[in-house]
């Protein structure tokens, strides 16, 4: 069993924030990370452009410097890769943590897949991407069904439904429609999110009136077969057909990790209790940070509000050791 001061469960730029502000501090964090360091990152459409400009997502005082104002996914990644070798961030990556307890005496008994840990500390920045909002409606767990778009190039020459109106699903229709695929988008809102990227809309608008993608609103899905999509505008019911169906409706973090460790999470927000100063939940000594901290509001925190936990937990660290 090994022994740890800090130990931070989650490698992306808020798991790494908060472990360079605690390395400024004076002590040595241990990161485990179940993929690699901003497996997230990793996981975004291959040509994804950032919302935030590049000065926004720098962490540990590292400049994030490019030509553009706003970084693509592949800069972020080369980015965050050096901000780790730069500052000698201890990581355990492709190591997933299990169980997290607090003992009677105090500290925490930590389990992953490969390891044992005793920490004083625990900092969990896990995110949400891992787990996707369902919809629950029959067919959703088939394999055809995908909850995450890297590239559009398999999907050349075939019918593809993508269910969503934000960020995400206006992303990949428009990198399937590039790719040469029919896309049928589906939303149940009746107009498009104001959360849309502004600088992409007005080509997404065209592509809609010139009728290269079929946009439907108002249309709630409601099956999906091997190879179709049942929805409903109104009282009408609808079918289109799909060969791969994209199902981009968001992502939230994992509650039941949490209220497994002992933090009260509030039932509708899925916010869990803590301390905004200190970022402390109602169990001492564990930390969260990042948009963990939001609840199922993934809108409220991101990489350049959640870069600033750390510090606080840093801060609120130390003032316990005086």
């Amino acid at each position: 069993m090994l022994r740890e001061e800090i130990v931070i469960v989650g490698g992306g730029p808020c798991g790494l924030a908060a472990a360079i502000a605690c390395m400024e501090q004076g002590f040595e964090p241990l990161v485990i990370e179940k993929d690699n360091v901003v497996s997230a990152i990793h996981r975004y459409p291959t040509h994804q452009t950032f919302f935030s400009t590049s000065e926004k997502l720098e962490i540990g005082g590292v400049p994030f410097v490019i030509e553009e104002r706003k970084p693509r996914r592949n800069q972020a990644l080369v980015y965050y890769r050096e901000v780790v070798k730069r500052k000698n961030i201890r990581v355990r990556a492709y190591e997933h943590v299990e169980n997290v307890q607090k003992q009677k005496e105090g500290h925490f008994y930590i389990k992953t897949s490969k390891e044992e840990y005793i920490a004083d500390h625990v900092i969990i920045a896990t995110g949400y991407y891992d787990s996707p909002n369902m919809m629950n409606i029959p067919g959703e767990d088939q394999s055809h069904v995908l909850h995450y778009f890297k590239e559009a190039h398999p999907y050349f020459d075939m019918d593809v439904v993508v269910i969503g109106g934000k960020n995400s699903a206006v992303d990949a229709a428009l990198e399937l429609e590039k790719a040469g695929a029919r896309v049928t988008n589906l939303y149940r809102g009746s107009e498009y999110s104001t959360s849309v990227k502004p600088w992409i809309l007005p080509e997404f608008e065209s592509l809609v009136r010139h009728e290269k993608i079929n946009m439907v609103f108002n249309a709630e899905v409601v099956e999906i077969t091997d190879n179709e999509v049942v929805y409903q505008v109104g009282e009408k019911v609808e079918r289109v057909r799909a060969q791969f169906v994209f199902a981009m409706t968001g992502y939230h973090p994992d509650h039941s990790f949490l209220r497994e460790m002992g933090v009260l999470v509030d039932q509708e927000s899925g916010r869990p209790h803590f301390n905004p100063n200190s970022m402390e939940t109602n169990v001492e000594g564990l930390y969260i940070a990042g948009v963990i901290a939001a609840g199922n509001n993934a809108n409220e925190i991101f990489i350049e509000n959640g870069r600033f936990h750390g510090a606080q937990i840093a801060n609120s660290i130390q003032s316990k050791k005086k």
